[in-house]
């Protein structure tokens, strides 16, 4: 980046003006901006983000504050928190420091783990700006011996000195290692669609106007790039090829269960169950499963029958529905992420994210290249649950068109199970080939050896509960052996 500022002649409080006018514009388009400022400890973060937000209309800025975090080896998904503070559609969201932060300043972090984040962060910011988030990052550079005065600055005035700890000073006396890491990694996760800008801390506020001149052009770049939606006129060019025998073709519809055999095995495989999901939680192991399928199959049924003798404290189940206002002001996958398990929990979803490439996909609610790419990003998603060693299973029950329509006329024709049926289901069942389609590719491009598939036939209602809770079992206990042997956690 050129060492001249082009914004030198500018006020500060011009330049914001500018900002906070064309942010108005970016509100008014659900233009959501993200801005990231990282650096040096004593480098002037604070100075910067008043600057930056000085003259904005505070009911659409917020500034969130990260520290280390509390627990890195823990079992909260590494970008739960920033998802979760990732700005809403026409709002402009600063972090001062970020999931950046501990991966810059830790010296000894493996080779392996620096990977698995630069990987990750991309994936996530890549996830945003396709969601037309404008993502700026900056980063406060600063000489040794400015560093210094700048500490010794703040220790001499009371109101700032809170904000010096001994990592500044631990970077003061490092300089040099710490400047060589901030380098490289600021190299390797400079994206094109999300990328660093070096600020010289030591001009002061000089920083501050190439900052909020930087942003100007990031963010009116942003907006062109929505007015003109140029990835929606494009034809995606689609490399997915159906199998010649798609999986839904394989399952065995005949399969049932004596209601002798359901009673015989029922009781106990709860009980079994119960036991799993208590020796998770004892060993801080969160649980996500998901339940999809076609309407009628009986995911409500199983899930009611998996859990029955689970303790209640211990599960949650969420019926996923069409997302509110508030969702909808956010990236697709932020309602997912507010609803994950922590600390040995389980999770249950009744239909989930994978919404987005079935019914989403076929009633035109999201874009070609929409659901196209939320394969890859569910995917991702998935993978970090299992890199913190969550279990996560997927289940998705089947019945044929005709059993589905039996159980259609007897939803109708029974007033207690009235609420079930809707016009929409009827009107689903009118795309029966549609969905199948959709049904089918999901399954081929989504099951992975860290979060499976598990197709169940569910003609039979009896065989298709208890095979759920055989399953789960089976992987449940797998899954669990590995991560105490540690072959799971990074």
């Amino acid at each position: 980046m050129s060492k001249e500022n082009p914004y030198d002649d500018f006020k500060i409080s011009d330049l914001g003006d500018r900002l906070a006018r064309l942010q108005r514009v970016a509100q008014a388009m659900d233009i959501p901006i993200l801005v990231i400022i990282e650096g040096f400890e004593s480098s002037g973060r604070g100075r910067l983000i008043r600057h930056l937000v000085q003259n904005q209309n505070p009911k659409y800025y917020d500034v969130q504050v990260f520290d280390y975090p509390k627990d890195p080896k823990g079992t909260s998904p590494l970008m739960k928190p920033f998802w979760l503070h990732s700005p809403k559609k026409g709002d402009l969201q600063i972090f001062d420091r970020s999931y950046y932060f501990d991966f810059f300043n830790d010296l000894k972090m493996s080779q392996e783990e620096e990977e698995e984040r630069v990987q990750t962060y991309e994936a996530f910011e890549k996830a945003l700006y396709d969601d037309y988030t404008v993502v700026v990052k900056f980063f406060l550079n600063i000489s040794w011996e400015g560093q210094e005065e700048n500490i010794d600055a703040y220790l001499d005035c009371h109101r700032r000195s809170i904000y010096v700890d001994c990592l500044d000073s631990q970077q003061n006396k490092n300089y040099e290692a710490y400047r060589s890491r901030f380098a490289r990694l600021i190299n390797r996760t400079n994206f094109a669609f999300a990328p660093w800008y070096v600020l010289d801390a030591d001009q002061g506020k000089d920083s501050s106007r190439q900052a909020l001149g930087i942003l100007l052009e990031e963010v009116q770049r942003g907006i062109e790039r929505v007015a003109v939606k140029r990835e929606e006129g494009v034809r995606i060019k689609r490399s997915y090829k159906p199998q010649a025998f798609r999986p839904l073709d394989q399952v065995n519809m005949d399969l049932a269960l004596s209601p002798e055999d359901y009673d015989k095995k029922k009781g106990p495989l709860q009980e079994a169950v119960a036991d799993l999901a208590m020796a998770y939680y004892e060993n801080h192991i969160p649980i996500v499963l998901v339940f999809e399928g076609v309407d009628a199959a009986g995911k409500d049924g199983a899930i009611k029958r998996l859990i029955k003798k689970v303790d209640p404290r211990l599960k949650k189940t969420h019926a996923i529905s069409a997302p509110d206002e508030t969702e909808k002001a956010h990236h697709y996958l932020w309602r997912f992420f507010r609803r994950l398990p922590e600390d040995g929990t389980m999770a249950i979803f009744s239909r989930s994210w994978y919404g987005r490439v079935m019914v989403e996909r076929v009633e035109g609610f999201a874009t070609d290249n929409e659901w196209e790419r939320a394969y890859g990003e569910m995917l991702e998603m998935e993978r970090q649950l299992y890199k913190k060693g969550y279990l996560v299973l997927k289940f998705f029950l089947t019945i044929d068109k005709d059993e589905q329509l039996r159980r259609f006329e007897d939803r109708e024709n029974d007033p207690d199970k009235q609420y079930k049926i809707t016009e929409e289901d009827w009107r689903n069942r009118d795309k029966w080939d549609a969905y199948m389609d959709a049904m089918n590719e999901m399954l081929e491009r989504t099951d992975t050896d860290f979060a499976p598939w598990i197709i169940v036939p569910g003609n039979n209602k009896p065989y298709a509960r208890i095979r759920v809770m055989e399953e789960f079992l089976k992987y449940g206990k797998s899954h669990l052996d590995q991560v105490l042997k540690k072959e799971v956690l990074y």
